[in-house]
């Protein structure tokens, strides 16, 4: 009962802390006039993704890798096939065609760049699979080409400008919604992943299994919230953005972060996980084309949803 409870309590520290840091840095960045389009592209995208980057953080630091690489895995696995999903479901999603030839396949090629990484044992003869440091590093040096590429596409203006509401506040109520939410990023993310392990025990279920199921949906909660609310108020084209730059940050930042700070062992995250990693960005892709060009579809929305279900109950089937 008490690991629940630190689990709940822990992620609602988190996102607490997410949202009062990026209120706060995103009120500094507006006093010294940076402009929205560079806010929401750095303050409100790492916001977002910071719950996954402090506990898988926190769970390398605490020796868990397998939740560690489980909730990056995971996270991406439910932003594609549930968060899309359910936004398509709720209001069709227009794609736009440079997002359809480059940065879907992005996705899909950061994808496979963590599967060969997670394949030493077949792929070099290693004793084990593992997320090595020096693969940690590469991931961060692709992290920085992506953002090189991002602020490229902003200042060409071919990037559709989301309008970002930044609260005004003064500039010791920014230090301390700072300060505030860097504290409960951290204490929650201990919290939770001190939950979600005594969780594991208890159930006689593998760190990898709550990593790629509890852990990453409750992780990427700031990413439902915000693509629902899009769709809600018709605009589910910000819901597509939300999505690939979530799936980037995590493979390319959380994970190259996670696995510079410590090695991360594979343990229970094998092919088939990293299959349907790559399947389901592949998946989102070809829902693009088919059908309605460049749209996705109630009907495609609800055949994500339905691949999402039929994994969990196959990683529940495997205990």
């Amino acid at each position: 009962m008490l690991d629940i409870v630190f689990l709940i309590g822990g992620l609602a520290l988190i996102l607490l802390g997410a949202n009062g840091l990026t209120d706060g840095a995103a009120a500094v960045a507006k006093r010294f006039h940076i402009s929205d389009l560079v806010i929401g592209l750095t303050i409100v995208a790492f916001g977002t993704s910071a719950p996954e980057l402090v506990i898988s953080t926190m769970a390398a630091l605490g020796g868990s890798a397998e939740m560690a690489i489980g909730n990056v895995v995971g996270s991406n696995i439910f932003n594609v096939l549930a968060i899309i999903g359910v936004t398509a479901m709720v209001m069709p999603i227009k794609v736009g065609e440079g997002t359809m030839s480059k940065e879907i396949p992005l996705v899909i090629l950061c994808s496979f760049v963590l599967a060969f990484m997670a394949n030493d044992v077949i792929l070099d003869g290693g004793s084990r699979n593992i997320i090595s440091r020096i693969d940690g590093l590469v991931l961060l040096g692709f992290f920085l080409i992506f953002m090189r590429y991002t602020f490229a596409i902003a200042r060409s203006g071919n990037a559709e400008e989301e309008e970002t509401k930044i609260k005004e506040m003064p500039i010791w109520k920014s230090a301390l919604f700072i300060a505030g939410g860097l504290a409960g990023l951290i204490y929650g993310g201990q919290l939770f992943v001190d939950g979600a392990s005594g969780i594991a025990s208890s159930l006689g279920v593998s760190e990898s299994i709550i990593g790629l199921t509890i852990v990453a949906g409750g992780t990427s909660l700031p990413e439902l919230a915000t693509s629902v609310t899009a769709a809600l108020k018709k605009n589910p084209g910000i819901a597509i953005g939300n999505v690939i730059g979530s799936c980037l940050f995590n493979i390319l930042f959380v994970l190259g972060c996670s696995a510079t700070i410590s090695p991360l062992s594979m343990g229970g995250i094998n092919n088939v996980d990293m299959a349907v990693l790559i399947g389901s960005a592949i998946l989102f892709w070809l829902v693009g084309w088919f059908f309605k060009k460049r749209t996705i579809t109630r009907v495609e929305g609800a055949l994500l949803v339905i691949c999402y279900i039929a994994y969990t109950a196959y990683l529940i089937a495997q205990q």
